[in-house]
């Protein structure tokens, strides 16, 4: 009995060429996984032997090339640049006649919406936001990670179904996003999981200070639980000493903070005042054991004097 072969999506013919300006951590995962839904790669822009490697990992036998070399050779281009770079380069390809009537111009900035593609649109071109609502690794790993992703995306209505079509086929979920809610959309994920990353950070730092071995291990389960709970219930979700007004307790926690991290303290005070205004207002932090921890969260962080801990 004979097995069939899954064929191999480089057998396959094209329907898209595919270039990569910027090969950070985004650009080459992305070409990476229209590769897979039959799309071809043809060249990529890097600068940094970083991204070199990155290309050469995720993009193998793709050419690095120039950026306008990049637009002559595809018929789709990624954008993948940092946001503030951004305007600059689509300036600069517009105005050298390096985009090409009919061509798609994809860019992945999360603040940004088609508008800033609008000398490319000028030239011809059809202008795209498709920004993956994920964390980049710059890994292989990127590509398993898109299966599910959502993307927010802003374009023209009357491409609308073109993006939404290439974003399935990198296996994401769309999500129109109007060209005005941008920054903010992309401000609650910078919220959510930049700051996170921080948090968690500084939880590990302390927990190895306190002795732990193995903080990673003892954080996972916890901080996993959380996350499930506060996506499945929102603020009810919300346990621990300033949800419950337990004054005492935050007091101690910031003493401890400002003898051992110094640097944890306006950042541990901040998030406990968030935190007990969404408890009072959501009726979890009885008002009658509100104001003695908003006392304790009033006080100002003392900085350390000489670079020693007081």
């Amino acid at each position: 009995m004979s097995t069939s072969q899954q064929p191999d999506p480089r057998d396959r013919p094209a329907r898209l060429t595919v270039g990569v300006v910027g090969a950070g951590r985004v650009g080459p995962a992305l070409a990476a996984s229209l590769q897979l839904a039959g799309h071809r790669p043809v060249a990529v822009s890097a600068v940094s032997d970083a991204s070199r490697r990155r290309a050469a990992e995720l993009l193998p036998e793709v050419p690095v090339v120039p950026p306008a070399e990049v637009l002559e050779r595809a018929d789709l281009v990624l954008l993948t640049v940092p946001d503030d770079t951004l305007p600059g380069l689509v300036d600069g390809l517009a105005g050298t006649g390096a985009v090409r009537p009919g061509q798609l111009l994809v860019h992945t900035s999360g603040r940004y919406g088609a508008n800033v593609l609008e000398p490319a649109l000028r030239a011809g071109g059809l202008p795209l936001a498709l920004h993956p609502a994920m964390t980049f690794t710059g890994t292989p790993v990127d590509v398993q990670r898109l299966a599910g992703c959502s993307f927010g995306v802003t374009a023209p209505e009357e491409l609308r179904l073109a993006a939404e079509a290439l974003v399935i086929e990198m296996g994401g979920e769309p999500e129109w996003i109007a060209e005005e809610n941008r920054p903010l959309y992309h401000a609650a994920l910078a919220l959510g999981a930049n700051h996170l990353v921080t948090l968690v950070a500084q939880s590990l730092e302390l927990l190895r200070a306190a002795g732990v071995e193995a903080p990673d291990r003892m954080l996972g389960p916890l901080l996993g639980a959380a996350l499930d709970n506060a996506l499945r219930s929102g603020d009810a979700a919300l346990t621990g000493p300033v949800a419950r007004g337990d004054a005492g307790t935050v007091a101690a926690h910031v003493t401890e903070l400002r003898r051992h991290a110094p640097q944890a303290v306006a950042g541990y005070l901040a998030m406990a005042r968030a935190t007990a205004d969404r408890a009072l207002a959501h009726g979890l932090l009885k008002p009658e054991l509100a104001e003695d921890l908003l006392g304790v969260l009033a006080a100002e962080p003392t900085l350390p004097e000489n670079g020693e801990d007081r």
